[in-house]
């Protein structure tokens, strides 16, 4: 069986500060939980910046700019930069820390859909940013857009020179596959390809194990043998469904971007602790877990010395 992957999502734009104080926003925090995670296990590196002032998403390019080079100079891990930005910014502002970054990797979502997360804020009586409740309250009324105009923006900007990116393909539904499989034939993206399949998103498919094997079984109908795999576990679905994907000869994510907790009812304190979590139950079960320069041989990635941070 093929080595497996480690990806860590570090802080993602869904999480506010209130709901955990392990969050990362202050570019240093970023930094030093993405080394600490590298250090622990993570091959990837899937990261977003935040407002250092009071740790709203952000897509300024100054913000990634604190800390991708910190990241850079301390670890050999995979930077895989979003273009996912949060839901209600548009494509160009998402596409613009990629574009400044140059990295290996940057993700792409391949569809629109309802992506809420609502429901959480009744579980807060009071949050430490004035931004947080709106923005959570917010998602109720969100569509998160990814149009194949979208989708082809961003393959044309970073898929090819100079930027020459592999993509992370987010896939929150089935439809997102057929979405992938269409622009491939479009000449859009080269085989083989990395998808990631997001489950249990609200708006996105359920987060269970038949829903696993259907995306898996759809993605070898329409792929064949020529793409990688990894899975998302979103909220406390996510180390059992990273446990049954490396079993299955899939890779993992894991990350404060996905789930605030390290166990039901407890708060991990760090992106470190979620991976070494997942590594430990993946070598338990007989999984290799693959290095930096393993997952770079693996994805066909373009190399460190060719980003621009």
């Amino acid at each position: 069986m093929p080595k497996t992957i480690i990806t860590c999502a570090v802080t993602g734009a869904i999480h506010t500060p209130t709901m955990s104080d392990a969050l990362p926003y202050r570019p240093e925090d970023i930094a030093r939980q993405a080394i600490d995670a590298a250090h622990a296990g993570a091959a990837i590196l899937h990261l977003h910046a935040r407002n250092p002032e009071d740790g709203r998403p952000s897509v300024d390019p100054a913000h990634f700019a604190a800390f991708l080079p910190i990241i850079r100079a301390e670890t050999d891990a995979i930077v895989n930069i979003s273009t996912g930005g949060s839901i209600t910014m548009g494509i160009e502002d998402r596409l613009a820390p990629a574009a400044a970054a140059s990295p290996e990797m940057c993700s792409l979502n391949m569809g629109s859909l309802n992506f809420a997360c609502h429901p959480l804020a009744d579980r807060y009586d009071s949050y430490k940013f004035d931004w947080e409740e709106a923005h959570i309250r917010g998602s109720e009324g969100g569509i998160f857009r990814n149009t194949f105009a979208d989708i082809k923006q961003v393959a044309a900007t970073m898929g090819g020179a100079p930027h020459h990116a592999k993509f992370e393909h987010e896939c929150y539904e089935v439809g997102h596959l057929y979405n992938l499989a269409f622009c491939l034939k479009q000449g859009m993206f080269q085989a083989p390809i990395f998808l990631q399949f997001v489950m249990g998103i609200l708006g996105g498919i359920a987060a269970d194990i038949d829903n696993l094997v259907f995306m898996k079984r759809t993605a070898d109908k329409l792929f064949g043998t020529d793409y990688q795999w990894s899975v998302i576990g979103a909220g406390g679905q996510q180390m059992k469904l990273a446990a049954v994907a490396a079993q299955m000869g899939g890779h993992v994510r894991v990350g404060l971007e996905d789930s605030l907790f390290i166990e039901k009812g407890r708060l991990a304190t760090s992106n470190a602790q979620q991976v070494e979590k997942v590594r430990k139950i993946l070598e338990l079960q007989g999984n290799a877990i693959a290095t930096p320069a393993e997952a770079r041989a693996m994805l066909g990635l373009k190399g460190t010395d060719k980003v621009s941070f």
